[in-house]
C-alpha cells in the first residue's frame, strides 16, 4: 500500500476536525480512495469522510486495507506538513510509515491499534428539509445561538429557514430567506451546541454547506468539494418532559 498526497494541508484540516469529535478511527484504503466512518463514545454523532483516488497523484493498493490509528498521534504528525509538502502514508506491518517530502525528508512511523467494535453502516436518512447555504453564516448563527443556550433549534418553512436558541433568561434567532437555497417543508428539531460548534469547523474546508433534517429527527451536515467529502450526522436534543 502506498498513498501520495501532494496537496495533504486540507487533509490534515479534515483529521484535525474528526479528532474533535473521536480518539481512534478505523481508516479504510482501497482502490476507491480513502474512507473514515466514525462515532462518537457517546453514540450522538457519527462522521463521514472519503477522499476519492483522484485526490492521490499516487495510489498503489492490491487488497482493501484497514488501519486503526489515533487521531492524537497523526494529528501531532500532519501538522508538520508544511505548504508545498509532499506526503506519502504506506505500511509496514503493524506500523504506519508517513514520510513528510520538503527540502528535509521526514518519516514518522506510527503503530497501528486494534479498534474494538462493530464496523458501523450510514444509518438510511430520509429528511423533509434541506437548506444549501454560506458555511460562514451557518457558523456564525451556531456561534450566535451558543451566547444564549446550549441547544439551538432548526426550523424550516417552504420559504423560509430559522435558526434559534432560548436559555433560561435570554433567546437568539436568525432567519434566512432568499439567501439560501431553500427545499423544505415544515420542520422543527433540536440540536446540542456543543456538537455543532465542533461540525462547523468544517466551514475552513468547504464555501458551502448542505443541512438536512426532519422535525425530531437527526440532522446531516455536508462540507464538500470536488475533491473530498466531509459529513455529520447529529441525533437530536429531545427534552424529556417532567
Amino acid at each position: 500500500m502506498l498513498l501520495k498526497l501532494a496537496n495533504p494541508k486540507i487533509f490534515s484540516e479534515v483529521i484535525g476536525i474528526i479528532s474533535e469529535l473521536v480518539l481512534e478511527v478505523r481508516i479504510k484504503v482501497s482502490k476507491e480512495g480513502m474512507s473514515i466512518l466514525a462515532i462518537d463514545p457517546a453514540n450522538v454523532a457519527m462522521i463521514l469522510f472519503k477522499l476519492p483516488a483522484s485526490a492521490f497523484s499516487e495510489l498503489e493498493i492490491e487488497r482493501e486495507e484497514i488501519l486503526g490509528v489515533s487521531l492524537d498521534n497523526l494529528k501531532a504528525v500532519l501538522r508538520r506538513v508544511k505548504a508545498g509538502s509532499v506526503l506519502v502514508i504506506s505500511r509496514q506491518e503493524n506500523e504506519l510509515k508517513i514520510e513528510i517530502h520538503d527540502k528535509i525528508r521526514k518519516e514518522f512511523n506510527l503503530a497501528l491499534i486494534d479498534i474494538e467494535g462493530e464496523e458501523k453502516d450510514i444509518p438510511n436518512l430520509e429528511f423533509v428539509s434541506r437548506i444549501e447555504m454560506s458555511s460562514v453564516d451557518f457558523s456564525e448563527a451556531i456561534e450566535d445561538c451558543n451566547v444564549v443556550a446550549d441547544s439551538c433549534a432548526f426550523i424550516s418553512a417552504p420559504d423560509k429557514f430559522v435558526i434559534s436558541a432560548k436559555g433560561s433568561l435570554n433567546s437568539f434567532k436568525s432567519e434566512f430567506t432568499d439567501e439560501v437555497n431553500i427545499q423544505a417543508q415544515e420542520a422543527n428539531s433540536k440540536y446540542s451546541l456543543e456538537y455543532l460548534q465542533k461540525m462547523i469547523k468544517a466551514g475552513k474546508i468547504s464555501d458551502k454547506v448542505a443541512i438536512n433534517f426532519s422535525s425530531d429527527y437527526p440532522l446531516r451536515l455536508d462540507f464538500n468539494t470536488p475533491l473530498i467529502e466531509l459529513g455529520f450526522i447529529l441525533a437530536p436534543r429531545v427534552e424529556s418532559e417532567d
